[in-house]
């Protein structure tokens, strides 16, 4: 089934041309279906690259899925202006909307504390209201750390030095849904400066850890019944994300150690080896599946009651 996103978003072209099934929203309106209605609140620099990204994980499912994107409100600083007024909301213009799923994004922003964050407050106010107008809650990487902190009081603390690579992890808790098909060991890139305590998660009776790594730590959290689900990795990265950011930064003389476990030999003049796509794609499956769409109320008005 499709995943339907305004026709002349850039996302729209690049994952026709890779057979992904996309529909436009005049031909949805067409059908005789709900779909899910998926939010996403994108919060990094690179916005048109995220939208991307995370539609193709979306789309490669069995079920029909409307996106809709929100920003905070902020001057981006790397996507035209243009870009952001035909495609995003702010949150006063959704906030009496309601959703089956919501995914929040990760920030370049963690070396900073939360509430130095110049959006913080803004953002605290929408985690608040995706307790009532959202069935499910999906946070990746600094919206991991950001949702665990507001609404468990769970720190972020620094790392010596930058986690930057791919990673091994395992499912530790063998009875999640949310990792349902996955090997016993699977990739996963991540690319932070900080992290969460093990200890911090396990001594919240709310939470249990899902997945982690002996290198990365804590990977996957979740709340009982999926309401919230917080991924400390990027597992949607495309193959060349880490090898834009080394040789961003690389190029810019900063000190910046080659990618783990992602180029061959570790070997930067040959084209990187992307280990992750399979992991990613049942990531986003079996939440849309199993904490999304198998109990989402059909008439959003109930959501919540």
């Amino acid at each position: 089934m499709p995943v339907i996103i305004p026709g002349d978003l850039p996302a729209a072209q690049v994952l026709e041309n890779e057979n992904i099934f996309v529909m436009n929203e005049r031909r949805a309106l067409t059908q005789d279906i709900r779909p899910l209605r998926i939010l996403i609140l994108n919060l990094m620099p690179t916005k048109i690259a995220t939208e991307t990204q995370l539609a193709r994980l979306l789309g490669n499912t069995p079920l029909q899925i409307e996106l809709n994107f929100m920003s905070v409100n902020r001057l981006p600083k790397n996507t035209p202006i243009e870009h952001m007024q035909a495609f995003y909301k702010n949150f006063k213009d959704l906030k009496h909307e309601r959703f089956d799923g919501m995914i929040i994004t990760g920030a370049p922003v963690e070396k900073l504390e939360f509430e130095a964050v110049d959006y913080w407050l803004e953002l605290c106010e929408i985690m608040e209201w995706s307790k009532t107008h959202v069935h499910s809650t999906f946070h990746i990487c600094w919206g991991a750390q950001a949702g665990l902190y507001y609404h468990y009081g769970i720190k972020k603390y620094n790392l010596n030095e930058k986690l930057f690579g791919v990673f091994k992890h395992k499912v530790t808790h063998k009875g999640s849904i949310l990792f349902r098909g996955s090997d016993d060991v699977f990739m996963v890139p991540h690319s932070r400066h900080t992290f969460i305590k093990r200890e911090d998660i396990i001594n919240n009776k709310k939470l249990k850890i899902l997945a982690e790594s002996d290198e990365a730590g804590v990977y996957a959290i979740s709340t009982d019944g999926g309401g919230q689900v917080f991924i400390t990795g990027h597992s949607e990265y495309d193959p060349d994300t880490l090898a834009a950011e080394y040789w961003r930064d690389k190029n810019a003389g900063l000190k910046i150690k080659i990618p783990v476990n992602y180029y061959p030999n570790d070997d930067d003049t040959q084209p990187p080896l992307c280990t992750w796509r399979s992991c990613a794609n049942m990531l986003y499956s079996n939440w849309l599946n199993y904490f999304v769409y198998q109990s989402t109320p059909y008439d959003l008005e109930n959501l919540n009651k």
